[in-house]
């Protein structure tokens, strides 16, 4: 194969002009990538561009994107070691590229040696300034924002790296639309107070303030994923938040068992009560007294969970907002507090950490059930903050024909809602 003679070989960091996305330990001589659209984006001349990367996994392989003056170009699945990437070959040497090298996999909680490195690259050419963006923007979510079903035909139903991307998601789109450093802090199957399967743990704020709270492991720490992250050195101009989702599917679930307390966690539906007493345990916490059947759920990998009322992996009919109303009715008012305290407190802890930024919830890619709670909850904070820099909006829901793979929402989801966020934001941020 063919290779420039002249090609140079430089460490990340001796690259004045690369710019970073994502949080980062920025101590580290290489670049770790952590989170789901963290990356590194360079303007370089010359005929060949090369990373210099190192990778591990156990079970779940990180998935990568690259973009070329703003064209999505090649997406792939990484091998473990220490290898040589090509961004770029055999193009004009005079001519300047814009090259974004983007990480597409979620932080894999469950994989504690899933990660990539960035150390260097090659290069026969010269590295320019790269262009600011116009605004920034922080995204806060579950399996929607980690863009699982992005990828993928709808009969897929495997809970795979592969299903989950940066590269096709609102937020992606969001950012090329408004000019916007974009960055992603998702995990499928988690919630705003507990995850899809009723594990109080799974809750994104517990996550919040290290710079990857979910990048577990002896070498995800030792690349500073669990250090503060320093909030002072990127403010976003707005932060959207959309969480809920699995908070909803919880009502539906089997009591969590956690392994460590003994204590079992149940948010619970009326005639869950009905059929299945429940006392307090001494930490305050309800307590199922009788054990409930376990779902038809899949492995316990299957952490996103579409909402629907039958506990199969197969997606509903949209709901309507009196639907909504319905279901949310059945559940019981000491639970649902629970989710409107967790949303009340994220808020509250949010602008604590960034204190100029507008802040939006939004909630219905699928489905509507606790969009009044949550609506609720968020006009409760604003009330008793006096903190009017914060909105709801309720996006619109994904049909059966826009469903992608794992009965998430496709491309064509994204982008609706992509397109009603954008225009909610241009005119918030004017």
């Amino acid at each position: 194969m063919y290779t420039s003679k002249a090609l140079k070989e430089y460490k990340i960091k001796e690259i004045e002009y690369c710019r970073i996305h994502g949080r980062t330990d920025l101590s580290q001589p290489a670049v770790p990538l952590f989170w789901n659209g963290s990356g590194i984006e360079l303007n370089v001349s010359g005929s060949e561009l090369w990373l210099d990367i190192e990778v591990d996994f156990e079970l779940f392989e990180p998935w990568v994107s690259v973009e070329l003056n703003g064209s999505f170009m090649s997406r792939q699945m990484l091998m473990p070691g220490r290898q040589y990437f090509c961004l770029f070959r055999c193009m004009t040497p005079s001519e300047k590229k814009t090259v974004f090298f983007r990480r597409e996999l979620q932080a894999m909680h469950e994989d504690d040696a899933c990660h990539i490195v960035i150390h260097g690259v090659l290069s026969d050419g010269q590295f320019f300034p790269v262009k600011d963006r116009r605004y920034k923007l922080e995204f806060i979510g579950d399996s929607i924002t980690s863009g699982e079903g992005t990828y993928g035909a709808k009969s897929d139903t495997d809970w795979l790296s592969m299903y989950m991307s940066s590269s096709i998601n609102y937020a992606t789109l969001i950012g090329k639309e408004l000019d916007a450093e974009v960055r992603l802090l998702s995990q499928g199957g988690f919630g705003v107070y507990t995850g899809w399967d009723n594990d109080i743990r799974h809750n994104m704020p517990a996550y919040y303030d290290p710079i990857c709270g979910l990048a577990f492991g002896e070498a995800n720490e030792k690349l500073g994923a669990m250090k503060p992250y320093d909030f002072s050195s990127w403010q976003p101009d707005a932060i959207v938040v959309n969480l809920g989702t699995n908070d909803d599917s919880a009502f539906h679930q089997p009591p969590f068992t956690d392994p460590e307390t003994g204590e079992n966690h149940k948010m619970r539906r009326k005639s869950d009560v009905a059929n299945c007493p429940v006392s307090r345990s001494q930490t305050g916490e309800w307590r199922i007294n009788k054990a409930i059947e376990p779902s038809s759920m899949g492995t316990s990998n299957a952490q996103a969970s579409p909402v629907t009322v039958s506990t199969s992996q197969t997606a509903t009919e949209p709901k309507t907002i009196s639907s909504a109303e319905s279901a949310e009715k059945d559940y019981l008012e000491e639970d649902v507090a629970k989710v409107k305290k967790a949303v009340t407190d994220f808020l509250a802890h949010l602008r604590e950490k960034n204190p100029e930024s507008h802040i939006v919830w939004v909630y219905g890619m699928l489905g509507y059930a606790l969009s009044l709670s949550i609506s609720e909850a968020v006009s409760s904070y604003i009330r008793e903050s006096g903190d009017t820099n914060v909105f709801y909006l309720q996006l619109p829901n994904t049909t059966e024909d826009e469903l992608g793979a794992h009965a998430h929402p496709g491309p064509s989801a994204h982008i609706k809602a992509a397109e009603i966020l954008s225009d909610y934001l241009a005119k918030r941020l004017r």
